[in-house]
């Protein structure tokens, strides 16, 4: 009985909206700040807009927003978006394993857009199979709030003063925090990864041998280091199969 009931948190549409509501929140004052920046880098408030909808990346975003305005190439943006973003192939080949049988190739596709780590975070700590209603649920907000933000920041940003547009540029960090300590807390094995990701970061950050390693490089090395160490030391326990029923 309890795990057709966390089958059925796990394939509805309205846990996901409730679950990506946090997300979501989050989301705002981040791409609030994109928009500000983007329109202070010369692009057009529409042209933020579209790329927030189109572009579902921070860290990306900003990387080529950059690139835009210094006016480079198609190379050099294809190049910086596959260095920042490729971690989004791992975490989509991660939670592939998650996934229920309804999950075809089109619901496969729709949701890798929508993949970014806070959402693959509450994702991949679900109990139980993953359906594609659940996780349209939990992408739609994020991504909504996502495209607002920018435009709300991209349009109105100039009004506010300088200290809260830098203070909202923390709130990701801060979000993404509240997701990981829960899971943690339970499951020890999470936490020593999430402690060993933090460690292999600031190695990389601060020792100056590894100074030319990118961001986006810096995040896949961590995450590839610290996920391999947590499945060596803390291997998830084998489910006993019950007359072949999954």
């Amino acid at each position: 009985m309890k795990k057709n009931n966390t089958d059925a948190r796990a394939v509805s549409y309205k846990t996901g909206l409730r679950d990506g509501l946090p997300i979501a929140l989050g989301y705002l004052s981040v791409s609030f700040t994109f928009g500000i920046s983007a329109v202070g880098m010369g692009i057009s408030p529409l042209a933020a807009i579209l790329i927030s909808m189109t572009c579902l990346t921070s860290a990306g975003q900003l990387a080529g927003a950059g690139i835009i305005a210094a006016g480079g190439g198609f190379a050099e943006m294809a190049l910086a978006q596959l260095v920042i973003n490729i971690r989004y192939s791992l975490m989509s080949l991660s939670l592939s394993q998650k996934l229920n049988e309804k999950y075809n190739l089109p619901h496969r596709i729709i949701s890798a857009f929508g993949i970014t780590d806070e959402i693959f975070a509450v994702a991949s700590g679900k109990d139980g199979e993953i359906a594609p209603r659940y996780m349209y649920g939990l992408i739609t907000l994020p991504y909504i709030f996502w495209a607002a933000g920018t435009a709300m920041g991209a349009l109105f940003g100039e009004i506010l003063p300088e200290n809260v547009k830098s203070a909202l540029g923390i709130a990701i960090y801060v979000m993404f925090v509240a997701i990981v300590i829960p899971p943690a807390k339970k499951i020890r094995g999470v936490m020593a990864v999430a402690l060993i990701a933090a460690g292999l970061s600031c190695i990389i950050k601060f020792v100056p041998i590894f100074s030319g390693i990118s961001s986006g490089i810096s995040v896949i090395i961590c995450a590839v280091i610290a996920a391999a160490l947590g499945a060596i030391l803390f291997p998830r326990p084998e489910t006993p199969d019950k007359g072949g029923a999954k």
